[in-house]
């Protein structure tokens, strides 16, 4: 391990030590899910959590989501969106909690990097109902709030990477952190195949044999244009398409389109969370000459607003999971 990997791990040692032994972690007064991962980015996190927080609807809850908003430019705990989509921009709210808050109707989203007032703050302005269910999203490293159940998101396709901490490798913390969750969910799995699936679930039962584990895919639903006008899937099929995004696995969204039957002749990639200029785009429709363009949800948020956007479309994905993953969740929550 390096020098900078070895200090992260230090840093993430004392941190942990402190919260379990010294500060105990606040509790809020509701539930928490926890929805989070062990490695940086791709492991399907926003969808799973767009899924999770319609599906407590149907149990009887009031989900909330408490975010942190990554390249959020807002202060916080301040608002996404209310329930009735987003009340701030893309650029303010950050891209993931704008799209969360376009995507989920009746769930409000609120922004901060200490979520324990987030919570409060969701509280005090909506909430007053004891069926509240707080989803903490990406919180599997926010022990300085409780959660009620931790879900960890593993990615199939490439689980652990190197299997070195950040700055190094992918992951966030050693693999030893495995042993906090409550239930694991293996994302992508349709795209790693079976033996690797398996190989990756003896490791993890390595650190957490107790906690059940459950394999998801994500499925592609619909194309969606600037105004959300949604059109079936079969409209791409055996098309050249010219593909831009700005997310942490791009291979796994082509992969997506091409199994829907489009050809992918070219895929402009950006660093995740990338902000559109006006130019890039004009860029990018010039250079599909006249081509279906296909981005993902998560850049389409970004472009509201911006020009000669008529003819991109973004593919719409849905988070796909046995039903018995949800009975357990909410079954735990209650």
């Amino acid at each position: 391990m390096g020098i900078l990997s070895a200090v992260y791990g230090v840093v993430l040692s004392g941190r942990d030590f402190f919260y379990l032994n010294i500060r105990k972690p606040k509790k809020l007064p509701a539930k928490v899910i926890s929805i989070g991962n062990i490695t940086l980015g791709g492991t399907g996190k926003t969808p799973a959590v767009i899924a999770t927080a319609e599906k407590a609807k149907g149990f009887g809850f009031k989900p909330c989501i408490l975010t942190r908003g990554y390249k959020s430019k807002a202060k916080g705990p301040v608002f996404a969106g209310k329930g009735n989509g987003p009340v701030l921009s893309a650029k303010d709210a950050g891209d993931e909690p704008c799209l969360m808050a376009e995507r989920l109707e009746g769930v409000p989203v609120v922004i901060g990097g200490k979520r324990y007032l987030s919570g409060i703050f969701a509280l005090e302005n909506m909430l007053h109902d004891e069926s509240t269910l707080f989803i903490l999203d990406d919180g599997f490293q926010h022990i300085s709030l409780h959660r009620d159940i931790d879900v960890l998101l593993i990615d199939s396709t490439n689980p652990f990477g190197n299997g070195r901490l950040f700055p190094e490798g992918r992951l966030r913390e050693p693999l030893k952190g495995i042993e906090r969750a409550d239930i694991i969910v293996m994302t992508k799995a349709d795209m790693a195949g079976s033996l690797a699936v398996e190989n990756t679930i003896q490791k993890i039962k390595v650190y957490n044999p107790g906690a059940p584990i459950f394999t998801a895919s994500h499925k592609p639903a619909a194309l969606a244009d600037i105004s959300g006008k949604r059109s079936g899937l079969e409209e791409l099929r055996d098309k050249e398409v010219y593909v831009f995004s700005g997310i942490a696995n791009p291979m796994y969204f082509k992969e997506m389109l091409n199994s829907g039957g489009a050809e992918v002749v070219r895929y402009k990639k950006f660093r995740d969370h990338h902000y559109y200029r006006q130019r890039e785009i004009d860029k990018i429709i010039r250079s599909a000459a006249g081509r279906d363009i296909i981005t993902t949800e998560k850049d389409m948020v970004k472009l509201r607003g911006m020009k000669n956007t008529e003819n991109i479309r973004a593919l719409i994905i849905d988070f796909s999971i046995d039903e018995d993953f949800y009975g357990m969740l909410f079954k735990l929550s209650l």
